[in-house]
């Protein structure tokens, strides 16, 4: 029963790793250009703190999740793995709700505050972002599963 936990415990935090890795890369490339009246301007993920945020929140998740996969649930640092699960879900809850919240600004505009939509001009930066949010989103709700199954593991250390 044991091996059938860790084994559990070790596949969630592979896909969660996986889904943190492919966020980062996916914002990481995105960028794309357009010209607006003569102007010329670039799309990056760097002209946004909060899609930095979220790069920067996976990043480490990404090199979080391995140290982990070496640490066990049944000792003492069981508690420190499950302490920084929960570090780990609410960082990458709170980058994910940034990131959301300026993609949907740029995909909708805010016309009280006078902010035009730009997803019209630069389509395949909006399509990386949200691609990179969806593998974020699952990120987090992977890291939320694991952290909901290793506080299991650690209120019922039945072998």
């Amino acid at each position: 029963m044991a091996k059938i936990k860790r084994i559990i415990a070790t596949l969630l935090r592979l896909l969660a790793w996986g889904a943190a890795l492919s966020a980062a890369i996916v914002m990481v490339t995105s960028h794309d250009s357009a010209n607006v009246l003569n102007l010329s301007f670039d799309a990056k993920y760097t002209n946004s703190r909060a899609f930095v945020y979220f790069v920067i929140a996976n990043a480490i998740a990404i090199g979080f999740s391995p140290i982990a996969l070496f640490l066990s649930f049944s000792t003492e640092l069981g508690r420190l793995v499950f302490l920084l699960d929960v570090c780990m879900t609410l960082l990458l809850t709170s980058s994910i709700s940034a990131a959301m919240a300026i993609a949907d600004v740029g995909k909708k505009g805010n016309s009280h505050a006078g902010w035009l939509p730009i997803c019209g001009q630069v389509p395949k930066f909006c399509d990386h972002v949200i691609g990179a949010l969806v593998a974020g989103f699952s990120a987090a709700v992977l890291y939320f599963l694991l952290l909901l199954y290793s506080m299991h593991t650690l209120l019922d250390p039945k072998p």
